[in-house]
């Protein structure tokens, strides 16, 4: 194991720096429990010469724990729903997908 997946295990096992998660398959209706970490990073949207500025949440997984997440599938966070979209992201050592994430 490289040490960039083995930093990753330890970070995505911690308890202090990740939320419990539901996945749910749009397609299959498959579930799986994971361990993610859950940012809500402020997003900028120019509308013509207006700038607005929105909440977003977003969430990181690790690439092992869901091989191949989907836009539309679900990810339930303690009482919080959400629908991922548009496309996941992985990071540039392919261990981590970023999920763009709205209420479902």
């Amino acid at each position: 194991m490289n040490p960039f997946a083995t930093a990753m295990e330890r970070i995505f096992a911690h308890p202090a720096l990740t939320v419990e998660a539901v996945w749910i398959s749009a397609t299959t209706s498959e579930e799986r429990t994971l361990h993610a970490i859950r940012k809500a990073p402020d997003r900028i949207t120019g509308f013509g010469e207006a700038r607005i500025l929105s909440d977003s949440t977003m969430l990181d997984v690790r690439v092992a724990d869901l091989p191949d997440p989907r836009p539309g599938d679900l990810i339930v966070l303690g009482a919080e729903s959400f629908v991922i979209q548009g496309e996941p992201v992985r990071d540039r050592e392919r261990l981590v997908w970023t999920l763009d994430l709205q209420p479902a």
